[in-house]
């Protein structure tokens, strides 16, 4: 014969506490010392924090100065509108060009007369000018020179035009050959290229 079928054992309900059972002690978690930090540690976090404020208060003091400088730059310069000054060459002449050929070459005896007339547009700006060179050249490839002139610095007022009288002389100037022949070619036929230049 068979056996009957074993009963399921049924099992205990979450929570139940079994009265036969001692139950043990539930273990304390250790005990921790109290580490109190030391006078010495605490100054130094009071020295980091100090410097901290300090590099923030310089960083944004700078940050302040740079708007504040760029802001001032922007609205002076609104307020003024600042313009270059305007440089004319009113007139030009060669007073004196003589290119003389000689045994050992040619020499150039040149003077020349000109007058540069300078504007200044600012209505609210003065110009102080330094002194100003003036270089004279001659000719196309090879630019043979026919003096130079510094005048003298001056301050120009607000919205005036200034003239300069330019002299330059040449005394036996020795040129090439060729350079002579094609200096005293483009006199004579009124095509010699002069450079002017302003320093």
């Amino acid at each position: 014969m068979a056996e009957p079928p074993l009963k399921p054992i049924l099992q205990k309900p979450p929570g139940y506490k079994d009265p036969n059972h001692t139950a043990l002690p539930v273990p304390r978690p250790p005990v921790r010392k109290l580490i109190l930090p030391s006078p010495l540690s605490q100054k130094n976090k009071k020295r980091r924090s100090c410097c901290r404020r300090c590099c923030c208060f310089v960083c944004l003091f700078v940050l302040f100065l740079i708007v504040v400088i760029v802001a001032v730059g922007g609205v002076l310069y609104l307020w003024f509108e600042p313009k270059l000054p305007v440089f004319h060459l009113q007139s030009f002449r060669i007073s004196k060009f003589n290119v003389t050929d000689k045994s050992d070459g040619s020499y150039l005896n040149a003077k020349t007369i000109g007058r540069i007339e300078i504007k200044n547009p600012n209505s609210k700006l003065s110009l102080n000018y330094g002194d100003i060179e003036v270089e004279i050249a001659a000719g196309e490839g090879t630019r043979t020179e026919l003096g130079s002139m510094i005048a003298p610095s001056f301050i120009q007022s607000k919205e005036n035009t200034t003239s300069l009288k330019i002299e330059t002389v040449v005394s036996n100037e020795t040129v090439d050959d060729g350079a002579g022949r094609n200096l005293n070619s483009g006199n004579r036929t009124g095509e010699l290229v002069v450079n002017k230049k302003i320093n």
